[in-house]
């Protein structure tokens, strides 16, 4: 099956099931190729839900010790677990490798790092991330880093410093994907005024919707349509639900607001209205939080979305290119300089 042959073929921004496993199994990929009720993500709902390539997100924690070293036993995890169940998993950093593995009828499996601080200040091992297949790196985590504000640290540098636009700059030069999630507004502005390539979000949903730290303001949606870049609107319930997110901060006292697909697919609705059907597309953040909408409770989930944008009048080239047709674009625009990046000694 070719990926232009789905009718939903999802290609997920977000997911952090590695972290997962580190933290509850030692690392240990035992069980992931069987139903396994207390996690969001394994082999049979990814079948399930149509998911044909999905970022791994390579996430340590801003205060680890060593956080160069943690973001490598991380990737090496991720290369193990596709090493381990090669019949189901590939590995994919472009997008001729991804088609290559639904091709063959394997789950393409890409990664992405999650914060800055993964790289210790230093472009060497920025290079050597994507020699080891890292496609995409965040800016920040929930922390600040010295050289860029996150959505939720104090914005000392309000916005990026000239060591982030360096940083930035080098990433583009050797086709790491600039994700702007979890960034600062003012962050995401300095970004896309210095980015000569397409930027993404990998799990982040729109302000407009709901007023959230993580989510993306309109004026920055409106900027996608010249950058080229991709919305990945996410599912975690504090960034989509207002009732939900002032339920959280007032102590989690009582039932919590239900936050159901209709809430998710307001925001996808949204982010189409303002950034155009291009720019967007799908981080579910599985696995990266312990709570999410019912309806789309694990990764077997996504075509419940893809029914409730059908019904409100989504038609079928628009919803392959919000599943993964989007990201697909943005990764080809972008392959030739990453290749030549992982391929360099």
């Amino acid at each position: 099956m070719s990926i232009e042959d789905a009718a939903f073929p999802v290609i997920d921004g977000h997911n952090d099931l590695p972290w997962e496993r580190r933290e509850s199994h030692d690392s240990g990929l035992e069980g992931i190729d069987a139903e396994v009720g207390s996690l969001h993500t394994d082999l049979p709902k990814l079948r399930a839900g149509g998911v044909v390539g999905q970022f791994w997100s390579v996430f340590v924690p801003t205060d680890v010790e060593d956080p160069v070293g943690a973001t490598l036993q991380q990737i090496d995890l991720v290369h193990r677990m596709v090493d381990r169940f090669r019949s189901d998993l590939a590995l994919a950093r472009t997008a001729a490798e991804i088609r290559a593995a639904v091709d063959s009828g394997r789950i393409a499996s890409l990664l992405g790092a999650e914060g800055g601080h993964s790289i210790g200040d230093d472009l060497a091992v920025l290079r050597n991330f994507a020699r080891l297949g890292v496609r995409y790196m965040t800016l920040t985590h929930n922390d600040d880093t010295p050289w860029a504000d996150s959505a939720t640290g104090s914005h000392p540098h309000r916005g990026l410093t000239d060591r982030g636009r360096e940083i930035v700059a080098e990433m583009e030069r050797i086709g790491i994907l600039v994700d702007l999630s979890h960034t600062s507004p003012a962050t995401m502005r300095d970004a896309l005024d210095v980015a000569t390539q397409p930027v993404i979000f990998s799990h982040s949903s729109t302000a407009a919707v709901a007023d959230h730290p993580r989510n993306v303001p309109d004026d920055v949606l409106a900027r996608l349509a010249d950058n080229g870049g991709v919305v990945m609107i996410t599912f975690v319930p504090q960034f989509v639900s207002v009732p939900y997110a002032e339920w959280l901060a007032g102590g989690s006292s009582g039932e919590p607001p239900l936050v159901t697909v209709a809430d998710v697919a307001d925001h996808v609705d949204h982010a189409r209205d303002v950034a155009g059907s291009a720019h967007i597309g799908l981080g579910g953040d599985y696995d990266g939080t312990p709570v999410l909408p019912p309806d789309l409770r694990d990764v077997s989930r996504y075509p419940v979305l893809a029914e409730e944008l059908r019904r409100r009048g989504w038609n079928d080239a628009d919803l392959r290119a919000l599943a993964g047709g989007n990201i697909l674009r943005v990764l080809e625009a972008t392959d030739q300089r990453f290749s030549a990046m992982a391929l360099s000694g």
